[in-house]
């Protein structure tokens, strides 16, 4: 599971999911990506069953690119604990997504199979997505 070594804090705030992303939204490393449609927390969880989704079905041959990190911790109460009395403890890690950003780059010589690796990430992710290939060749 994906998560920081270490952090300045222990808690965060919530932030907001406004707008559009800015960054990480082209292609750079494989031949085909998978880009965010929504705003979305994903988490580490999440994340890693997409990546092992995409890993199975190109049996270990090409590569595969995780563009996001979950770097948000995000707190919890117990259950059936009281208002009050502060802040939860970290419960899991999230990575904060807004709409094109490149989730995952894969390269791999065959078309369809990569286009397939992607397709059974994006069932493992909370979001829309869809599938970008590199312009240009």
């Amino acid at each position: 599971m994906l998560m920081p070594k270490k952090t300045k804090y222990r808690k965060k705030m919530k932030g907001n999911r406004k707008g559009h992303e800015t960054r990480g939204i082209s292609l750079e490393f494989g031949q085909f990506g998978l880009a965010a449609c929504d705003p979305a927390w994903i988490t580490s969880r999440q994340i890693e069953a997409a990546r092992r989704a995409m890993t199975r079905e190109i049996k270990r041959g090409g590569n595969v690119w995780i563009k996001i990190f979950p770097d948000k911790p995000i707190t919890a109460k117990p259950a059936e604990t009281r208002m009050g009395k502060g802040k939860g403890n970290p419960e899991y890690w999230v990575a904060v997504v807004k709409p094109g950003r490149i989730l995952f780059e894969i390269d791999y010589p065959e078309k369809e199979v990569a286009i397939r690796a992607l397709q059974l990430a994006a069932q493992k992710l909370p979001i829309k997505v869809k599938v970008v290939e590199r312009a240009g060749e």
